[in-house]
């Protein structure tokens, strides 16, 4: 039997992680710092920014449709935002935090004036104090979480829409496995309907994209494979140590010079090293020491 407690937990950001630079997914999903015990983590004001508008929109489920935009949006971000405020939010001065609050505040009247499906029936996935998590292979002993944002009811063919808030200017990438583990997450945690759309909300520009969802099959195809890669590293690294696993692909940082890493692990190698360039500023959510970048 799987045993949820050995467990390798992945997720679209974690994987995302890994994609990117190995050493960063061990630095920001397995070092724990000897001293408290705990993970560390890299708050951002872009981070931050999304946390908060997230909050509101995410939060209006919790209402039924027919009410939901009788809520004064705005007056729910001002009590979102005291949570991110200052340097816990990684911001480093008040003009830059703003600067961000502004842009989310821009976004949110947009959503105002036309909230589109937000006024439309929705349906939230199960879950207790962890996210929406199922095992996505008890082969491999891998377990899948994350939280969609928004899934709309389509009354008409009794289906799913589902909907990924985007407050970055970047916009996905086609290689995204983002919405295919929302798929599957749909698929092993509401049996009752069908997923037939996914769209993308980009709330600055106030652009919704819909996407081609793979099917079923292809989907857990893809996720798991990125997933078992996660998995063989950590198996590697208790065989052989974290250095031969998680390697970043642009070289070993050298505290010494100051030189190799990337942008993805460099900032977490300042943490190991206690470099003047990055400052603690707090323990943040699941007992994580958080540090803001001095850019």
């Amino acid at each position: 039997m799987p045993d949820k407690y050995t467990a390798v937990w992945v997720s679209h950001s974690s994987m995302g992680d890994f994609i990117k630079c190995p050493r960063s997914y061990y630095l920001h999903n397995m070092y724990k710092d000897p001293k408290t015990g705990h993970k560390v983590s890299l708050v951002t004001p872009h981070m931050s920014l999304g946390i908060a508008v997230h909050e509101v929109l995410e939060g209006l489920a919790e209402f039924p449709s027919e009410s939901r935009m009788g809520h004064d949006l705005l007056a729910i971000y001002e009590k979102e935002w005291k949570k991110v405020t200052g340097k816990k939010g990684g911001f480093l001065n008040d003009t830059e935090e703003a600067e961000f609050k502004a842009r989310g505040v821009v976004m949110l009247k947009k959503v105002v004036e036309d909230p589109r499906f937000l006024v439309n029936k929705c349906i939230k996935l199960p879950q207790d104090k962890m996210p929406c998590n199922f095992y996505l292979s008890e082969e491999h002993n891998i377990i899948l979480n994350g939280l969609v944002d928004w899934i709309e009811y389509l009354p008409e063919t009794d289906s799913l829409h589902l909907v990924d808030f985007k407050t970055g200017k970047v916009e996905e990438k086609e290689s995204s496995l983002q919405l295919p583990i929302y798929l599957l997450l749909c698929d092993a945690l509401h049996k009752k309907r069908k997923v037939i759309k996914a769209s993308y909300w980009y709330l600055e520009s106030d652009k919704l994209v819909e996407k081609k969802l793979p099917d079923i099959d292809t989907a857990r195809r893809d996720v798991l494979a990125a997933a078992v890669k996660v998995k063989d590293a950590r198996d590697i690294a208790k065989r052989e140590g974290v250095e031969k696993a998680f390697v970043c692909p642009q070289g070993v940082y050298n505290p010494q010079t100051k030189e190799g890493g990337c942008m993805s692990c460099r900032p977490y190698e300042f943490i190991l090293n206690s470099d003047s360039r990055v400052e603690f500023v707090g323990v943040g959510g699941f007992s994580q020491d958080m540090y803001v970048l001095i850019r």
